[in-house]
């Protein structure tokens, strides 16, 4: 506990109470309980995930859903130029497109497809 009384919940493990919030069948007010946070906390935490300030761990148990990826020519692209060698990544899904240099790190692609995912 801080000074003040309060907790600091390290930004990893409110990824994982989120998470786990996001599940089917999961209850805010339950999944808050089992922490001993308010269920006030839990969906702040929740607002912070779907706008993206939260990063989420890549749930290995979740269904595994895929969604197409097109590599256009350079010519074609609308993103910004990307180091030599590489294509751009985009990902797409439910009308919001994600465009990244093809040199981002797979762990970051994963978080965003993640948080792009949870945010539906």
């Amino acid at each position: 506990m801080g000074p003040t009384g309060r907790r600091s919940w390290p930004d990893e493990v409110k990824a994982r109470i989120v998470l786990e919030s996001f599940k089917p069948g999961a209850r805010v007010v339950d999944v808050a309980r089992r922490y001993g946070i308010a269920p006030q906390q839990l969906t702040a935490w929740r607002r912070l995930a779907r706008q993206g300030k939260l990063a989420l761990p890549v749930d290995e148990a979740a269904e595994q859903t895929f969604a197409a990826l097109v590599i256009e020519d350079e010519g074609e692209a609308p993103c910004a130029p990307v180091s030599e060698g590489t294509a751009p990544v985009e990902i797409e899904m439910d009308g919001v497109i994600v465009r990244l240099a093809g040199d981002a790190p797979a762990r970051r692609v994963a978080e965003i497809a993640a948080a792009l995912r949870a945010a539906r």
